[in-house]
């Protein structure tokens, strides 16, 4: 046995125990039986639940359950709104799910560091780390002026889309 061979068994006997202590490590972590179930739809809990009169719907129209229905919706870009609305106020539901697919179809990215949806107006110039150009982003933040720059679509005319901050989850 040559010197060259000691070097080939060592390196495979670190490889060995490099894949024990993966096996080891995903012990831990073993997925659970909850872990495959598929968690939408859910139904939407209001945080605060307010009685209305009788005569108002007191049950949710399962249309809005159906993806079909976000899809046309969808197809009108004046309705990029509803889409926004539904996934900013009705978070953590099915519907919130089906409106960020259809943004995403209509070329809507959302970035995570501003949570904001944005959508280049021009083709924007890219490189390994990040794109810029011309962006137009949907502004939702209401709470703190009063209605006069907030909910509204804006532009940015230099604006770096640094890729590390891109969600990408859902295929469209």
């Amino acid at each position: 046995m040559g010197q060259g061979d000691t070097a080939l068994n060592s390196g495979s006997i670190q490889n060995q125990i490099y894949n024990l202590r993966m096996l080891e490590a995903a012990y831990h972590i073993l997925p659970q039986p909850r872990d495959s179930e598929f968690s939408f739809p859910r139904s939407y809990v209001p945080r605060l639940p307010v009685v209305t009169p009788a005569i108002y719907p007191q049950t949710k129209a399962t249309i809005f359950d159906d993806p079909d229905f976000w899809k046309q919706l969808a197809l009108d870009p004046s309705n990029n709104e509803i889409l926004f609305f539904a996934f900013y106020f009705q978070q953590k539901t099915y519907q919130q799910y089906l409106a960020a697919r259809e943004l995403k179809r209509a070329q809507w990215r959302y970035h995570t560091k501003y949570n904001l949806w944005f959508r280049w107006c021009n083709q924007p110039s890219a490189n390994d780390g990040f794109e810029g150009g011309y962006y137009e982003f949907f502004n939702c933040n209401i709470a703190n002026d009063n209605f006069r720059t907030g909910w509204c679509r804006r532009r940015a005319p230099d604006f770096t889309f640094e890729y590390e901050f891109f969600e990408d989850e859902l295929v469209p």
